[in-house]
């Protein structure tokens, strides 16, 4: 399996998606858009996109010229069959490259709060009520064909499908104890208490209870991306 993770800062990494990729032995690259000349290979080499988080904004190609190129190559991906996942921003990112728009939320959801599927047929199928860990303050809208596949109380739009193998969801199935440390530690300053916003011991005492359940997701969620996606290629490994 070859995989491709897409990094927008050093403090928003695969989490536990590291370990499932160990473990089918995948052969990783990374384009880490903070170094200098970060580089995108050809999509049509690979077996999985991963799209991850960041606090910037999609729409701020402008200040960040290398936006424009991430959505070509995203929307390249897709075109050609790659199953894709995108996280938090990597989900506005892959709507926006399939032209959605990418807007502020009503309200900044951030901590660990309760997420509802809507089931779709033949789509990946979330469990009914389920608790992940939320960092966000803008929203996308569904792209073109796509099937939105979970919502919360604060975020209309929580995950969307679009055909078989692409799958963008705002929330952090993959959060660890380490990948927590991290975003807190880059972000606390967003932690100021609202309805949606929990305060930081808040979070961190509420964390141990869902790490292994939204790992588990994630996990779910990567064997159904790429089922057949391997053995289904040439020369797939």
């Amino acid at each position: 399996m070859k995989a491709q993770v897409l990094q927008h800062v050093p403090f928003e990494g695969i989490g536990s998606m590291a370990d499932w990729l160990a473990q089918r032995n995948a052969t990783v690259g990374w384009t880490r858009f903070f170094e200098p000349a970060a580089a995108l290979p050809d999509p049509a080499g690979l077996d999985l996109v991963i799209v991850m988080g960041g606090p910037m904004s999609v729409n701020d190609e402008a200040e960040l010229p290398w936006l424009k190129a991430e959505k070509a190559f995203v929307r390249d991906a897709i075109r050609a069959g790659v199953p894709t996942l995108g996280v938090c921003l990597g989900a506005q990112l892959i709507a926006s490259a399939l032209g959605a728009s990418v807007t502020r939320n009503p309200v900044k959801e951030i901590g660990w709060f309760e997420v509802t599927a809507t089931p779709i047929d033949g789509g990946f199928r979330f469990p009914d009520r389920f608790t992940a860990f939320h960092w966000h303050g803008e929203t996308f809208a569904l792209p073109a064909g796509a099937r939105r596949l979970a919502a919360s109380a604060a975020c209309e739009n929580q995950a969307f499908q679009v055909g078989d193998r692409v799958v963008g969801v705002q929330f952090h199935l993959e959060t660890t104890p380490h990948s927590l440390d991290e975003i807190v530690g880059a972000c606390r300053a967003e932690l100021v208490p609202a309805r949606f916003v929990q305060a930081e011991a808040q979070l961190r005492a509420d964390a141990p209870r869902h790490f292994a359940p939204v790992n588990a997701l994630m996990g779910a969620l990567l064997d159904y991306l790429t089922r057949d996606a391997v053995s289904g290629r040439p020369g797939g490994e």
